[in-house]
């Protein structure tokens, strides 16, 4: 992975926060962030990732990062941090929508780590949690952990595509990961839905 001095400096633009709570003695601080909000299919992925020491340059919004380099990232991030994923299946999407779906994905995710003492989380609040915690609108463009968190969150769920794509070939979930295609709606017009399908989504 080619660094550059633009990705050294975002690393530092975006430790700030996380240096003001440090200061505060706040040590233990997770970022957290989702992906699979807006597809038809599949779950909602959440992830909790609570820095290590050493900075990790290159990490950024998973959205402005290339494919290959969220590979190399999510690799480091799971090397060097301590790190949380949890999911929320389609059926519970329907059952509770997305927003709720997507709450619940990230406090499992949060409590599945050993030891967090404070939570930023990219534009969402958590209920029931026994430490401070703070939303923050474009998290993961602002704050190293969370942006950790959304490229974990993405690999994850991607990858979980990936597969989806072997049990489910004729629908291409490898190519569009569950969003809504032209291809995507005519596989389902052809074949129907899938138990990944997200009923409320289609309006069926």
């Amino acid at each position: 992975m080619r660094l550059t001095e633009k990705d050294r400096a975002r690393w530092t633009a975006m430790s700030q926060l996380e240096a003001e709570l440090h200061e505060l003695g706040y040590w233990h601080i997770a970022g957290i962030d989702e992906a699979g909000r807006g597809p038809l299919a599949g779950p909602v992925v959440a992830a909790a990732v609570v820095l290590c020491e050493k900075p990790i340059y290159g990490i950024n919004d998973s959205k402005q990062v290339t494919p290959a380099r969220r590979e190399v990232l999510y690799d480091i991030i799971l090397d060097t941090c301590q790190v949380a994923i949890a999911q929320v299946q389609a059926a519970d999407i329907d059952r509770m929508n997305i927003l709720e779906a997507t709450r619940v994905a990230m406090q499992l995710a949060v409590n599945k780590l050993p030891t967090v003492d404070y939570t930023l989380c990219d534009a969402m609040t958590l209920h029931g949690l026994t430490c401070p915690q703070r939303s923050v609108v474009k998290g993961d463009t602002m704050v190293n952990a969370i942006a950790a968190a959304s490229i974990v969150a993405k690999v994850t769920r991607d990858r979980l595509m990936c597969l989806y794509d072997r049990e489910y070939p004729e629908y291409g979930f490898a190519r569009h990961k569950g969003y809504g295609t032209a291809n995507h709606f005519e596989a389902i017009r052809r074949h129907g839905l899938t138990p990944l399908h997200r009923r409320s989504f289609l309006h069926d």
